[in-house]
C-alpha cells in the first residue's frame, strides 16, 4: 500500500501489454500490470488453436500501428513470443494469479482491491480485461451430468469424437475445420449462411463441407440439451435431435458489466465502455482499452493502438 504507481493496468492481454510497454518507452517507470491468470494473453492461449493465423488487419479493418510496438501478421505462437520478448525486455512489474475485485478513487489516488485481500495504489488505472475472459453461454440449461462434455474452447478434445461446434464466427469455423481432420464434426449456426467469417475461413469451411469432411447445420437453432446414456443429446428447432460426444460453444464473449460497475465505469447501450478520444472514462485518470471499448472487438492491432493513445495521454499530463 505504500507505493503509488503512475499506472496500474488490469488485464495482461494485447491492450494491457500495449499500454504497459508504450508507457515504459515514454519514460513512465512506475507501472504495474495485474493479471488474474497465471500468464499473459490468456485469451490467446485458451481460445486460439495452435498455429492459428493472426492477422494485423482483422475482419477487413486495415489498421496502422500507431505506437512503437511492431505487430505484423503471424501465428498464435509468434504473437505470444512477441509479447514475451516485450515484457522481458522492458521488465514490467507484473502480478499474475491476481484478480481485481473493484477499483475506488480516493481523492487523486485509485485504490485497487484484489480477491487476495491485497491493495494497490495508482495515480491512473487502465481496465483492459477484454470480453473473452467471460465467454457467452447458451440461454438454455446445460444438465450437470453432461457438463464435462461441454466446452467453450478446445480443451479436452480428443480424436475420433463426434463433435458439435456451435457458432457463426471465425473461432467457431476454425475450431470446426481444425477438429474435422481427426473427428466427426458438425458446425451449427442459427442463421442460414455465415456473415462474419474472414475470406480465408469461409474458403476452408466451404472446401471441407464440399469434400464431406465437415457437416454444416445452418438455419437451425438449439432448443435444449438432455443427457442420454451420459452423453449430450441436442434438440434442434427443426424438430430433429442428435447425440454427440462433445459440444463446443464459440458464441463470443460478454462485457463484464458487474465488474465495470464496481469500478464506476459506465456502458454505452449496455455493450461497450463510454470513453473519450484518449480512451478515458468519465472518471479522470480511469481508462479502458481493448474489446470493452469497441463494437466488434478482436483486433490485436487496435488494442495496441489503444494502449499507445492512453500512454501518450498520461505522459503528457505528467510532463505538464
Amino acid at each position: 500500500m505504500d507505493k503509488i504507481y503512475d499506472i496500474a493496468i488490469i488485464g495482461a492481454g494485447p491492450a494491457g501489454i500495449g499500454t504497459a510497454i508504450e508507457s515504459y518507452i515514454f519514460g513512465i517507470k512506475d507501472i504495474l500490470l495485474i493479471e488474474k491468470a497465471d500468464n499473459h494473453s490468456a485469451t490467446i492461449r485458451t481460445f486460439y488453436k495452435d498455429n492459428k493465423r493472426v492477422d494485423k488487419d482483422w475482419m477487413g479493418q486495415s489498421v496502422e500501428c500507431e505506437g512503437r510496438i511492431v505487430f505484423m501478421d503471424g501465428t498464435k505462437e509468434t504473437t505470444l513470443d512477441l509479447f514475451d520478448n516485450l515484457l522481458d525486455k522492458h521488465k514490467i512489474e507484473t502480478m499474475f494469479n491476481t484478480e481485481v475485485e473493484k477499483v475506488e478513487k480516493d481523492g487523486d489516488i485509485f485504490i485497487i482491491y484484489t480477491t487476495n485481500n491485497d491493495k494497490y495504489l495508482a495515480k491512473n488505472v487502465v481496465v483492459a480485461i477484454g470480453k473473452m475472459g467471460k465467454p457467452n453461454k447458451p440461454s438454455y440449461k446445460i444438465p450437470p451430468s453432461i457438463k464435462q462434455f461441454v466446452n467453450f474452447n478446445l480443451d479436452k478434445c480428443g480424436k475420433g469424437e463426434k463433435i458439435l461446434v456451435v457458432g457463426g464466427g471465425n473461432s467457431a469455423a476454425e475450431y470446426a475445420y481444425f477438429l474435422a481432420d481427426s473427428n466427426n464434426v458438425t458446425l451449427n449456426y442459427r442463421r442460414d449462411k455465415f456473415t462474419r467469417l474472414n475470406p480465408e475461413n469461409q474458403k476452408i469451411v466451404d472446401e471441407y463441407a464440399k469434400s464431406g469432411k465437415l457437416k454444416l447445420k445452418l438455419g437451425v437453432d438449439i432448443t435444449s440439451l438432455e443427457s442420454e446414456h451420459g452423453k449430450p443429446k441436442v434438440n434442434f428447432t427443426d424438430g430433429s435431435n442428435e447425440i454427440y460426444d462433445r459440444i463446443i460453444y464459440a458464441i463470443g464473449g460478454t462485457t463484464p458489466t458487474e465488474f465495470l460497475k464496481k469500478c464506476g465505469i459506465e456502458l454505452e447501450g449496455g455493450k461497450k465502455v463510454a470513453v473519450d478520444e484518449n480512451y478515458e472514462t468519465k472518471t479522470p485518470g480511469l481508462f479502458a482499452a481493448g474489446d470493452i471499448v469497441t463494437e466488434t472487438g478482436g483486433s490485436i492491432a487496435i488494442a495496441l493502438n489503444h494502449g499507445f493513445a492512453i500512454a501518450k495521454c498520461i505522459k503528457e499530463r505528467i510532463t505538464n
